[in-house]
């Protein structure tokens, strides 16, 4: 009897999508029971850049909210 090899399944990427403020307070709206203010948008636009996956959207919504202000707003 000789074995067979199955095929392995990669595993799906998530898909990027655009990290624009409209996706960052639906974001929020879901996962938050407050709407982020500007200065977090800002902060999260800065840090994951022009796309991300829905995964790291979420992380960084949940966890610009226990981040210190000092950290998340830029000096002049």
């Amino acid at each position: 009897m000789s074995a067979t090899k199955v095929p392995t399944a990669k595993p799906k990427k998530s898909p990027k999508m655009p990290v624009s403020e409209t996706n960052l307070r639906k974001a929020a709206a879901r996962l938050l029971s407050h709407a982020l203010v500007s200065t977090e948008i800002y902060y999260i636009q800065r840090v994951l850049g022009a796309s991300a996956t829905q995964e790291a959207v979420d992380e960084k919504v949940l966890a610009v909210r226990k981040m210190p202000w000092s950290s998340i707003v830029v000096a002049d």
